[in-house]
């Protein structure tokens, strides 16, 4: 194997990047024009690119906050992150179009949030991002890649995002999945619900307003620890803006979410639990769509206002996913 090694990134000058427009959704694995929230990908040098970002303020899902101020989404900036890196791989790292991504671990933050209050926006949103991958020797194709990502409005830096990746062609992907069945797996459009999932949780209780938007139900608490079923809608069409053969990875860290800020509300006793500015996890196994599906969430420690919550995610008596969400006070989100 050959790994690229890159320059630092602050050896280049970025380009000016074009707003008018979203990029074509194939770029960005979305089926939904609506889903799209990059604009333009421009090259830096090689291996890496600058991104500009369309931040949409009537979102169905992304939009749907009641924390106050309110601030951008933070699953949307890492949703765009993860857009930015996939359009960025076709176009300048040359892994072809239809190649899947399956992210292994990832770790995300956000500073400077008020920069993030909607409709005080610093400047235009984009992503610059580097790629580190290495390639097989007979072929030249990418196997596993790195990517960083530095997130800003206008001039201000405002997050980082870093993700590991495997690649993996179509046959090779459907070779994994039967590996770790044994049997054919359902797709999100064939099933109207996923297993286990009783009443879910009141919207307000995780930030929400929309009950589509809920991921969770049954939540039990026991001390400084809460457990629910991860119930995602399989008709909301931003976690399942195509057909899926498994719970998204995007999916699981909005029930960590949620999960967090249910942690953090029982703790504190406030009706509003706050911000999530922060990820960092790592997927072990695929979520399957026809096995219930558990997480806890334990509240490990508090800083200033800052809340770090550990979410662990089960299926058939195996965690298969684990999370820790960084939640801060909307209304003093750097801590003042």
């Amino acid at each position: 194997m050959s790994t690229q090694v890159l320059e630092d990134a602050s050896a280049s000058v970025v380009p000016a990047v074009e707003y008018g427009r979203t990029i074509e959704r194939s770029l960005a694995h979305r089926s939904a024009i609506s889903e799209v929230f990059v604009t333009d990908v421009r090259t830096v040098r090689p291996m890496a690119v600058t991104a500009g970002i369309h931040l949409p303020l009537t979102h169905l899902y992304y939009s749907d906050h009641q924390e106050q101020p309110r601030l951008h989404d933070s699953l949307l900036l890492l949703e765009a992150g993860r857009q930015a890196a996939i359009a960025g791989s076709h176009t300048n790292a040359g892994v072809p179009v239809g190649t899947m991504a399956i992210v292994h671990g990832f770790r995300f933050s956000l500073r400077n949030l008020d920069a993030l209050r909607i409709g005080d926006e610093a400047g235009e949103p984009r992503i610059d991002t580097d790629f580190y991958g290495k390639t097989a020797r007979h072929n030249g194709r990418y196997r596993k890649g790195r990517l960083e990502q530095r997130i800003y409005m206008g001039d201000v830096h405002v997050g980082d995002h870093t993700m590991d990746v495997l690649f993996l062609k179509g046959d090779e992907n459907e070779i994994l999945r039967h590996s770790q069945r044994g049997t054919p797996a359902p797709l999100s459009t064939d099933l109207t619900e996923v297993p286990g999932a009783p009443t879910r949780v009141d919207p307000a209780r995780v930030g929400r307003a929309n009950p589509l938007n809920v991921v969770l139900a049954g939540p039990e608490f026991d001390g400084e620890t809460v457990t629910a079923v991860v119930a995602p809608r399989l008709d909301n069409p931003a976690l399942f803006d195509h057909a899926y053969d498994h719970l998204p990875a995007m999916t699981l860290v909005e029930g960590a979410r949620q999960l967090a800020l249910l942690a953090v509300g029982a703790a504190t006793g406030s009706a509003s639990p706050g911000y999530a500015s922060g990820y960092e996890g790592s997927f072990h196994r695929f979520a399957e769509l026809d096995v219930p599906l558990t997480a806890t969430a334990h509240r490990t420690r508090e800083d200033g206002g800052r809340h770090a919550v550990r979410v662990r995610f089960r299926q058939d008596d195996q965690e298969i996913a684990e999370l820790t969400v960084t939640v801060v006070d909307a209304a003093r989100p750097n801590g003042s």
